[in-house]
């Protein structure tokens, strides 16, 4: 199983769950949900979330996903990010994790 993750609000999980699929204001914004791997979520939780709680953090499971799954090149950070284009189906998340 390979797994990625994406950090969010457990409001905004539970707004997915009730729902049956999780999106995020990125896949409007910008047309994917970012996600990262395990080596990458502590930089994105001091870059993008630092000061913010209630936060969790999604273990997705890749190959259950519905959506598109593209590894991507951020030349902000000089690194390939995991990027889902379109909804999280939420039985492709395997665990959900305090932050």
């Amino acid at each position: 199983m390979a797994t990625i993750y994406h950090v969010t609000t457990r409001s905004e999980w539970n707004t997915g769950l009730e729902k049956g699929e999780y999106t995020s204001p990125s896949l409007k914004e910008e047309g994917f949900i970012h996600c990262s791997l395990a080596g990458q979520v502590q930089g994105v939780l001091e870059r993008y979330f630092k000061g913010k709680t209630d936060l969790v953090k999604l273990v997705i499971d890749t190959d259950k996903l519905k959506s598109q799954l593209i590894y991507e090149w951020s030349p902000s950070i000089a690194d390939t990010f995991p990027h889902i284009y379109g909804p999280i189906n939420t039985d492709a998340v395997v665990s959900v994790e305090n932050i």
